[in-house]
């Protein structure tokens, strides 16, 4: 009887090579699966941390308040601050440089370098507010009960509304890395945010920004310790958008460079020095 090594060799290498190449199906699905749990820890890490920023600055949890009794004088307390708002600027620019990404992604999958980015963001301001130092005194104060408190609660929740509604504007979830990990598992190609202006981005160029800015300096009572809060917070931000706009320019051009000549950067119909 004559054998047939062909048919042999189909017999037992065939079915090695459809084993090897489901493991590979298979390794690539569980390496999807994780890479989208990890994006939904780090948003959870964030959006939370975010809240408990929020919540520190209103006043409304003693507890948890930047408010708080001092502990540490003057000097030490704001040098302590500085630190923490330097810590969190640096960290928070550096990481969202086109440069720092493309060096990033070397290590990192691509599809979870916004997810780390908003982890590692996440945890340092919920180190921030945590670690922030009181430094006693009251530069103002608003009677609780009367209509300027009730006004000025209804700005910080307005300036926070819009930041929230900002980031949908934006894409929310492409914006918290979890659009990249969503089309990553369902194998559907990562396409870039197109430049759109819509909503709040007709009257500024930052809104989320804006709202940032409100919500930090609508307080009923502003005590010296919210108002070096607020002082460094909002320089960074500005600082940070100036930075974020040479990343614009570069992935938009000349739509971009059009849309800041039209629109101000933080304030409605004010045209800012660009």
């Amino acid at each position: 009887m004559q054998l047939n090594c062909n048919s042999l060799n189909n017999h037992f290498i065939k079915p090695h090579f459809n084993h090897q190449a489901h493991q590979i199906r298979l390794n690539k699905f569980m390496k999807t699966i994780i890479m989208f749990i990890y994006s939904i820890l780090a948003y959870l890490i964030g959006f939370v941390s975010l809240l408990f920023w929020i919540l520190s600055v209103s006043r409304l949890i003693p507890i948890i308040s930047i408010d708080r009794p001092a502990g540490l004088s003057f000097p030490q307390a704001f040098i302590k601050d500085l630190g923490l708002v330097m810590l969190f600027g640096i960290q928070h620019s550096v990481m969202a440089r086109k440069s720092f990404k493309k060096w990033i992604i070397r290590i990192l999958p691509i599809p979870i370098e916004r997810s780390t980015y908003v982890l590692i963001s996440g945890i340092l301001l919920a180190f921030l507010v945590w670690q922030w130092e009181p430094m006693g005194g009251t530069i103002w104060s608003i009677p609780d009960g009367s209509i300027l408190y009730y006004v000025i609660y209804t700005l910080f929740f307005t300036g926070w509304a819009i930041l929230f509604i900002s980031t949908f504007l934006i894409n929310h979830f492409d914006l918290f890395g979890l659009r990249q990990t969503y089309h990553e598992l369902l194998r559907i190609p990562y396409k870039p945010l197109e430049f759109k202006v819509k909503a709040f981005y007709k009257y500024v160029r930052h809104p989320l920004y804006f709202g940032l800015i409100v919500g930090i300096w609508a307080t009923p009572t502003m005590t010296l310790t919210h108002l070096c809060f607020a002082i460094l917070l909002t320089s960074y931000t500005v600082v940070g958008a100036r930075f974020e706009e040479k990343d614009l320019i570069r992935d938009f051009g000349d739509d971009y460079r059009n849309y800041q000549r039209k629109t101000s950067m933080f304030i409605p119909y004010l045209k800012e020095d660009k």
